[in-house]
């Protein structure tokens, strides 16, 4: 598939030489035909916010403000405009700490806001919403490498499609790590080394769970270095380059507020506590698993079971089909982060979205079933998406 796509790339050149117009640029050539994907993502995702929006002004709330300063994002908004600092006492106890929260996206609103006469919330909207469209062109770029256009189509299509996809339309960090995070594994894919490494620094400035995308940089450049030694060949320093550069931004970011609190390894991981968030191999899950089986429990904590629950059968799909090294190690990371940390049970689907090969085994069945059962999948997810993501911004009474 590769080489088809190379010499048609190759052709639009040529073509274009032979005819003595212009050469249309790769770049420009790519993003015409991930158009209708883009086209359909957007649809999707405006759809959804006008669902939300209506209900909401129903019951009285501003929809700007459910989108641009609810929950999370008034924490980000609130480190844009008077930088870190908010710590909140509870009677409990317990200490949560806005260091918990990663420095890039507040740190692009505030430029935004520096630049453009707009509010803190309007720039977060802008970065999140151009964020994911920068994302599903990343996604749609790799699948159509892998599988061709119509499974990339569809691929972008189901992302904007999940139930918690509405998470692409507020002011979260979740659209801005997986742009970042496709472009630096298209770019492993590639074999443009500096830019994976360049790409995953920013993935993981963005997000506790941007350390994905430096494993799968990592690990591909591991393989790439110990192939190239076994056929006695030197790897070059671009691989190593990009390999070393890759956790920078994570490790800089919690090496940083270890620092700050005293206690430089340890440090970010307490303040993650106060929060009521930390790495037990699932054990806190599996509880909150066990209450939500046994007990009568809310809406959004069931449905949370239930996609994670599904997210664990496509990853086994995902991962038997023998998928790129690079694609494989940032998934199971994700999905690992996910069902092995504790706290916060109702976010763990928010917590997957940046997990897009997972509807790769969707897509690919997708595209061999009758147009009718498709098109039958599609509209049921949309109904599922638009209602889902309407109840939890304005009816949940638990935080995204």
């Amino acid at each position: 598939m590769r080489a088809r796509r190379c010499t048609l790339s190759a052709e639009t050149f040529d073509s274009a030489a032979a005819a003595g117009a212009r050469p249309v640029p790769r770049w420009r050539a790519a993003l015409l035909r991930a158009v209708p994907a883009l086209g359909l993502f957007a649809a999707a995702r405006l759809t959804g916010l006008l669902v939300m929006a209506g209900w909401a002004w129903h019951i009285g709330r501003s929809p700007r403000m459910i989108i641009a300063r609810a929950w999370d994002s008034d924490w980000y908004m609130l480190i844009a405009e008077h930088g870190y600092g908010r710590v909140l006492r509870w009677p409990d106890g317990s200490v949560q700490s806005d260091l918990a929260f990663f420095p890039l996206y507040p740190g692009l609103v505030r430029a935004v806001t520096t630049v453009l006469p707009v509010t803190s919330g309007t720039a977060g909207l802008l970065l999140s919403w151009s964020a994911a469209g920068a994302a599903a062109w990343g996604i749609y770029a790799i699948v159509e490498r892998l599988h061709g256009r119509r499974t990339a189509t569809l691929v972008v299509l189901l992302w904007g499609l999940l139930p918690h996809s509405i998470v692409l339309s507020m002011a979260y960090t979740e659209p801005v790590l997986t742009a970042f995070a496709a472009w630096s594994l298209y770019a492993v894919l590639t074999r443009r080394w500096l830019w994976a490494g360049a790409l995953a620094t920013l993935a993981g400035l963005s997000r506790p769970n941007g350390i994905a995308v430096a494993a799968a940089v990592v690990a591909v450049a591991a393989y790439e270095v110990f192939t190239a030694h076994r056929r006695g060949e030197g790897a070059g320093w671009r691989i190593w380059t990009g390999a070393a550069v890759a956790p920078v931004g994570w490790c800089g970011f919690v090496l940083s507020v270890g620092f700050r609190t005293g206690d430089p390894l340890g440090g970010y991981f307490a303040v993650q506590r106060g929060w009521t968030s930390q790495f037990d191999f699932g054990i806190g899950a599996l509880r909150m698993v066990r209450d939500i089986v046994l007990r009568p429990t809310m809406f959004s904590l069931v449905l949370a079971l239930l996609i994670v629950a599904a997210a664990l059968l496509l990853f086994a799909l995902f991962a038997l089909e023998r998928p790129p090294v690079a694609l494989l190690v940032y998934t199971a990371v994700l999905v690992l982060i996910t069902v092995g940390g504790s706290g916060f049970f109702e976010s763990k689907p928010r917590f997957l979205l940046p997990a897009f090969p997972l509807l790769l085994p969707l897509a690919r069945v997708m595209t061999k079933a009758r147009p009718g059962a498709t098109v039958a999948v599609t509209v049921a997810l949309a109904g599922l998406s638009f209602a889902y993501g309407t109840y939890l911004l304005t009816l949940s009474p638990l935080a995204l």
